[in-house]
């Protein structure tokens, strides 16, 4: 686990839920802060590796979806779970402002409002799955069943075929 002064929003949230987890640290400093480059630093498996993506849907609600890192949102399957006409990402620029966090530390949990939430469901066939912990550099492990519970996710196929 990380040493306390390390310890990120996201896992202040864990501990206070009294979730099991694994807090895990990279060094960016090369500016690699993409998913794949992240999960190759990590030495984990991609599939176990997932990203959070912001969307705008049509009726202007946002909607947060989380899929392994080397797999593209379908934006037609996204808008198809939220039961939206469509989605579209957001800017970059609109991260911070949308969730509190920067890209590349953007975390499907403890956002400053909590949005419709959605996890690939390949989720469901893992043991623990990573995502962000909030800040650049961290990572955390844990159950897909927490994740799911905390965030008030649930589960879709949403990955466009390689």
């Amino acid at each position: 686990m990380a040493k306390k002064e390390e310890k990120t929003n996201v896992m202040r949230l864990l501990d206070r839920e009294k979730v099991a987890y694994q807090a895990h640290a990279y060094d960016h400093s090369d500016g690699v802060i993409d998913g794949a480059g992240v999960a190759r630093k990590l030495g984990q498996d991609p599939a176990r590796v997932f990203k959070t993506l912001v969307t705008r849907s049509a009726s202007g609600s946002y909607v947060v979806f989380c899929l392994p890192v080397e797999r593209e949102l379908d934006l037609k399957k996204a808008a198809r779970a939220a039961g939206e006409k469509s989605v579209s990402m957001i800017a970059v620029a609109e991260i911070n402002k949308v969730t509190g966090y920067i890209r590349g530390g953007c975390s499907p949990l403890g956002m400053k409002k909590q949005y419709a939430t959605f996890f690939d469901a390949s989720v469901q066939g893992l043991e623990t799955v990573m995502v962000s912990a909030g800040r650049v550099g961290f990572q955390i492990e844990a159950a897909p069943a927490d994740l799911l519970r905390l965030t008030g996710a649930s589960t879709a196929d949403l990955a466009a075929r390689p």
